[in-house]
């Protein structure tokens, strides 16, 4: 995997680009990332351009990035492989949501730490170069058409309101449109928002943080698919909303092999516990990743079904 990253990166070589890109995915606020995962990104971006992308493994980048000492394991601390799958997904979103247009793409792929560097989708080797060709091309398209529909649109338009004058009162085309129905200003009341907390770790175990960071990166994730609720960032407020607010709040513990998690939603308004549930689980024979996903997306039609059932309008 290594020699394949390597083969890669050198035949896209812009290494003042490719930082410069670096640079724009940290400071975006679309980048959902911890400070641990920037940290992981600028690692083995760095190393890549530095020509040492084959020794970007589990061991060295556990010890340079996370602090861990010689005798780590990565079959018993998952915690290099958990980060990359996050900052593989923060990546990808981060491309879908604003980064559709820039001139680099870095991505890592599955199977290894080493990232790729690779030209923007939509870019040719000038950039620049296809927009305004675009542009020109618009241009001339446009004075084509004015040409052709000048002298035929504008004899045609004056015929048009002769003709609505005869059939109906001209003021009547020029009275105030109606105001909204009820039922659309009832819809802005039914709106649902929800924060989702930090969850709390237990323990004291590094485990158990990791899940606990991890899980509430996945709800956030899942809660956007419900339709009808938004979901807020953590410190943001919501009073311009009409609609109800509530709070994600839950702690995890880790014993051994075995995990207990409990979750809970909050009605901001009175403090009141709407819903609440436990998971436990047995951590032998899966990932902690795998296991993430397939609680938060229980968790997701578990909140999804009881605010409908509670009349609030929520639909997965």
């Amino acid at each position: 995997m290594a020699s394949e990253e390597g083969g890669d990166y050198r035949a896209f070589r812009d290494d003042a680009g490719v930082r410069a890109q670096l640079d724009r995915i940290l400071a975006s606020s679309e980048f959902l990332a911890p400070e641990r995962g920037r940290r992981f990104l600028q690692y083995i971006v760095q190393e890549t351009l530095e020509g040492r992308s084959e020794q970007l493994k589990a061991y060295t980048i556990a010890q340079a990035v996370f602090g861990r000492d010689a005798s780590f394991d990565a079959q018993s601390d998952p915690v290099v492989r958990i980060e990359a799958g996050r900052i593989r997904r923060a990546l990808e979103r981060y491309y879908l949501v604003c980064g559709q247009d820039d001139l680099i793409r870095i991505t890592i792929p599955k199977g290894g730490y080493a990232p790729h560097f690779s030209p923007g989708e939509d870019n040719s080797a000038q950039p620049g170069s296809s927009e305004r060709k675009r542009l020109s091309h618009d241009g001339e398209r446009s004075v084509n058409y004015r040409d052709l529909l000048l002298p035929v649109g504008i004899p045609a338009l004056l015929g048009l309101m002769a003709v609505l004058a005869l059939i109906r009162p001209f003021e009547a085309y020029l009275s105030p449109p109606k105001t909204l129905p009820a039922p659309a200003a009832a819809t802005l009341k039914n709106k649902i928002a929800i924060v989702v907390e930090p969850f709390v770790a237990l323990g004291g175990t590094v485990q158990g943080a990791d899940f606990a960071k991890g899980l509430a990166d996945q709800l956030i994730a899942k809660l956007m698919k419900v339709r009808n609720l938004t979901v807020l960032a953590r410190g943001r407020s919501g009073p311009e909303m009409p609609g109800s607010m509530f709070s994600l709040q839950g702690s995890a513990l880790v014993e051994g092999m075995i995990l207990h998690l409990h979750v809970r939603m909050i009605n901001d308004a009175d403090g009141a516990v709407l819903w609440a549930n436990q998971y436990d689980r047995d951590l032998h024979g899966q990932t902690v990743l795998d296991i993430e996903d397939e609680i938060a997306a229980q968790i997701a039609v578990e909140i999804s079904n009881s605010l409908r059932l509670d009349g609030m309008g929520a639909d997965p």
